[in-house]
């Protein structure tokens, strides 16, 4: 009753992680490079198929910047609670 034996499955010399055939040295760096090409490529489609609508944007995300910069270089009104403490009000000599 006993079944046929298991296939062999393919382990690192070292470790014994099943590694699925493929050289562990190459693939990783293969799979970045087919993902970067990719990623230009798509850029490049929405940009070239796009662009009547990028351009058609940009005067509100210049409108809308100009706020955001005034909150972030401000870092909001009302928040100045370090400005003239009570420390340094006690600098008169008046300590009797």
């Amino acid at each position: 009753m006993r079944g046929a034996p298991l296939p062999k499955i393919a382990t690192s010399e070292h470790s014994g992680i099943p590694t699925g055939g493929a050289d562990p040295r190459r693939s990783p760096l293969r799979g970045k490079w087919v993902f970067a090409g990719f990623l230009v490529l798509a850029l490049l489609l929405l940009t070239t198929e796009h662009r009547a609508h990028l351009l058609g944007v940009l005067p509100w995300l210049l409108l809308l910047a100009c706020p955001l910069m005034h909150l972030v270089m401000h870092g909001g009104h009302g928040h100045h609670h370090g400005h003239g403490s009570s420390a340094s009000k006690d600098t008169t000599g008046d300590e009797n």
